[in-house]
C-alpha cells in the first residue's frame, strides 16, 4: 500500500529548498534601492568610462568547444564508480561502461567531423 506520510521529510525538504530562493528574490526585491536614469544603464567596465555599446557577439565556436569539453568532462566522472567497483560488479557492467565509452566515441568523432573541435 502507498502511504504518504512515508513521504514527509521529502516533501518538507521539498517546500524548504523551493522557498529559499523565492524569499532571498523577494527580500532582495524589498531592501534593493532603486534608482533609474543613465548611469544605470550603462554597462560597468570595472570603474573606466565604457567604450563602445554592450552588445558584443562571439562565434558560436567557442561556445561549441566549451560544450564539448563540458559533456566529456563530465561524462567521465560517470566512468570512476564503474572502475572502482568493477571487481564486485562483473562482467555485465563492464559490456555497460563498453557501450557507454562506445558512445562517447561515436560523439567525440561526431563533434571532431563537424569541426566543432577546431579552434582556428
Amino acid at each position: 500500500m502507498f502511504l504518504l506520510h512515508e513521504y514527509d521529510i521529502f516533501w518538507t525538504f521539498l517546500i524548504i529548498a523551493s522557498l529559499i530562493p523565492i524569499l532571498a528574490f523577494w527580500i532582495s526585491g524589498l531592501l534593493a534601492p532603486v534608482s533609474e536614469g543613465p548611469e544605470r544603464l550603462s554597462s560597468y567596465e570595472s570603474g573606466i568610462e565604457p567604450m563602445g555599446g554592450a552588445w558584443l557577439q562571439f562565434r558560436i565556436r567557442y561556445y561549441m568547444f566549451a560544450l564539448v569539453f563540458v559533456v566529456f568532462d563530465v561524462e567521465t566522472v560517470f566512468l570512476y564508480p564503474w572502475a572502482m567497483s568493477f571487481d564486485v560488479l562483473g562482467v555485465s557492467v563492464f559490456i555497460e561502461a563498453f557501450i557507454f565509452v562506445l558512445i562517447l566515441v561515436v560523439g567525440l568523432v561526431y563533434a571532431w567531423r563537424k569541426g566543432a573541435l577546431e579552434w582556428s
